[in-house]
C-alpha cells in the first residue's frame, strides 16, 4: 500500500501525469481505488473553502479531469460516471454556470466517451435547471444540455424533456409560434422506453401548442397519433416482466397525469379542434367520451354541465344515422331525468310531429345563451344553426305525411316565407337528406321518388298477390257460412 502512495505522489509532481501508464498492470485496481479517494478529497477541499476563487476552481477540475481520462481509458464505467457528475457537482457547488456549460460540452466529446457517462451527467445536469438564478443561464444551460443529447438515442427521453421545458419557458414568454416549432421537432412515438402516459402527455402538449397558434391542418395529423383506444386501461393484465434483451420502460415522472385525466385533456383538446369546423356531432362524440370517465359520472355537479351541452350539440347536428343512434342512447340514460327541460326537448326531436320554432325558442332561450356564455364551444352561428335544425326536423316530418302539398300550405307550417321554405327545402334536397320535386308554376311539392320500370312492375305484382289472398281469404268464408248454414237446416 505505500508503494502504491509513492507513485501517486510521484505523478502528481510530474507534468502531464496523465499520459504515463502505471508501473505494473497489477498495480491498476488499487490506483482506481485511490484515485476515487481523490475526487473526494478534491470535493471537500472545495466545500471547506469559504469563497473559493475561479483559480481553485479551475485546478480542482483540471485534477478531476485527468482522473476522468485516466478511468475512460482503462475502461472503467463506474469511474468514469463519477468523475464526470464529480466536476459538475463542483461547477454547481460554486455556482459557475458557464464553467458548466463548457465542461459539459468538453466532457461529452472527449474521445471514446462512455454513454454510460454522458447518461449520468445529462440526468444530474437536469437537475440543476430549476436552481439557476435566471431564465437566460436556465436557457443556455437547456441549449447546452441539448446539443449534448441530440443524435444519442440512449438520452433521447432526457432530450425530449429538455425541449419541453424550453418550449415552456418559450410559451411564458409570449412565443407561441416557436415554442410549437420546438416540440414538433420531437418524434416520441417512436421511443421504446417511454412511458405510456409520458407520450401521450407530449404529444397533447404538441397539439394544444398548434391549437393556440391556429394551426389546425397540423393539429390534427398530430392528434392522429393517438388512439381513443389507448385509454381503455385493462387492470385485469398484470404486468409481465421484460424478458432478456428488451427495451426497459422507465417510469413516468410525477408530473404526468394518470390515463383517465389524459383522456380527459384529449377529448378537450379535441372540442377545441372541432369546434373551428362547427362540427357539431363529432363535438358531441367528444362530450360523450368525457361523460364516460368515471370520475365525472360519479360526480353530480361535473356530469350535468356535460350532459347539457350533449343535448344541445345533439340539436344542433345534422340529421344522419350517428346522430340518431346518439339521440337515443341518451334518451335511455337516467341521468337526463335530473334535467327533465333537455330531456323534453330532445323527446320532441324524435316525435314525429311539428316543431312550432319562435315556441321552442322562448323556452329555451335563456338556457341556450347561458350556455353559451359559460363556454367557448358555442360558434357565433350556433342560434342560426338551431333554426335550421328544428326547420330540417319540420320538413322530414312533413314528407313523411303528405306525397304531395302546395308551397303557400309547406311555409305555413314551417312558419316561414315561401321563399325561405323553398331555399331550405332545395337545401336538403342538394345535401340527398330528401326527396322531393317542386313544380313551381304550380307551386306543387311532391315527395314521392321517381320509379323506374322494374319497380312499377313489382308493385304491380305485389298488388295482385295481394288481391288474389283477399279472393281467396273471402272465398274461404263464404264457403264456410254455406257449410255451417247447411248444417243448421238439416238439424
Amino acid at each position: 500500500m505505500k508503494r502504491h502512495k509513492q507513485w501517486l505522489l510521484k505523478q502528481k509532481r510530474i507534468k502531464g501525469a496523465s499520459c504515463i501508464s502505471p508501473p505494473s498492470s497489477t498495480f491498476f485496481h488499487f490506483s482506481s481505488y485511490f484515485q476515487f479517494s481523490i475526487i473526494d478529497h478534491s470535493l471537500g477541499d472545495l466545500s471547506l473553502a469559504h469563497n473559493p476563487t475561479m483559480a481553485n476552481l479551475d485546478a480542482a477540475i483540471e485534477q478531476l479531469l485527468n482522473v476522468e481520462k485516466q478511468m475512460r481509458l482503462a475502461g472503467d464505467v463506474a469511474g468514469t460516471r463519477k468523475a464526470a457528475t464529480d466536476i459538475l457537482q463542483l461547477c454547481f457547488d460554486a455556482r459557475a454556470w458557464k464553467t458548466l456549460n463548457d465542461q459539459i460540452v468538453v466532457l461529452s466529446k472527449r474521445r471514446g466517451q462512455l454513454k454510460q457517462a454522458v447518461t449520468a451527467m445529462v440526468q444530474q445536469a437536469m437537475q440543476y435547471i430549476d436552481e439557476t438564478p435566471d431564465v437566460e443561464t436556465r436557457i443556455e444551460l437547456i441549449k447546452t444540455l441539448n446539443s449534448v443529447s441530440a443524435g444519442k438515442i440512449y438520452v433521447e427521453i432526457e432530450r425530449a424533456r429538455l425541449i419541453k421545458k424550453l418550449a415552456k419557458i418559450k410559451e411564458e414568454q409570449g412565443h407561441i409560434a416557436e415554442a410549437a416549432d420546438l416540440m414538433q421537432e420531437i418524434a416520441v412515438e417512436t421511443f421504446g422506453a417511454m412511458a405510456k402516459t409520458e407520450k401521450i402527455a407530449f404529444i397533447l402538449e404538441q397539439v394544444r401548442l398548434c391549437l393556440d397558434r391556429e394551426d389546425y391542418v397540423r393539429a390534427q395529423i398530430l392528434s392522429r397519433k393517438i388512439s381513443p383506444r389507448v385509454f381503455v386501461a385493462d387492470t385485469s393484465k398484470e404486468k409481465k416482466k421484460p424478458k432478456e434483451g428488451d427495451n426497459v420502460v422507465e417510469e413516468a415522472p410525477a408530473d404526468i397525469p394518470s390515463l383517465l385525466e389524459l383522456k380527459q385533456i384529449y377529448y378537450e383538446l379535441m372540442i377545441r379542434y372541432y369546434s373551428h369546423n362547427n362540427d357539431y356531432l363529432e363535438i358531441c362524440r367528444c362530450y360523450k367520451s368525457i361523460y364516460e370517465i368515471p370520475s365525472v359520472k360519479e360526480n353530480l355537479a361535473k356530469w350535468t354541465p356535460i350532459l347539457r351541452k350533449i343535448c344541445w350539440y345533439l340539436v344542433l347536428a345534422p340529421h344522419d344515422p350517428m346522430q340518431s343512434s346518439l339521440l337515443n342512447s341518451t334518451l335511455e340514460d337516467k341521468n337526463l331525468s335530473e334535467i327533465p327541460n333537455f330531456k323534453l326537448l330532445l323527446k320532441q326531436l324524435i316525435t314525429m310531429e311539428v316543431i312550432q320554432w319562435t315556441a321552442l325558442w322562448d323556452t329555451y332561450k335563456n338556457d341556450f345563451e347561458n350556455e353559451k356564455a359559460s363556454g367557448e364551444s358555442f360558434g357565433e352561428k350556433a342560434a342560426e344553426d338551431l333554426k335550421q335544425r328544428i326547420i330540417e326536423h319540420n320538413i322530414l316530418v312533413v314528407s313523411k305525411y303528405y306525397a304531395r302539398i302546395t308551397l303557400k300550405r309547406l311555409a305555413e307550417l314551417l312558419c316561414l316565407s315561401v321563399q325561405e321554405a323553398e331555399k331550405h327545402l332545395s337545401d336538403m334536397v342538394v345535401s340527398k337528406a330528401l326527396v322531393a320535386k317542386i313544380d313551381r308554376p304550380m307551386g306543387i311539392v311532391c315527395f314521392q321518388t321517381a320509379k323506374d320500370s322494374n319497380d312499377i312492375l313489382n308493385s304491380w305484382a305485389a298488388n295482385l298477390d295481394k288481391l288474389l289472398d283477399l279472393v281467396e281469404k273471402s272465398c274461404h268464408q263464404i264457403h264456410k257460412e254455406t257449410m255451417v248454414h247447411k248444417a243448421a237446416l238439416k238439424v
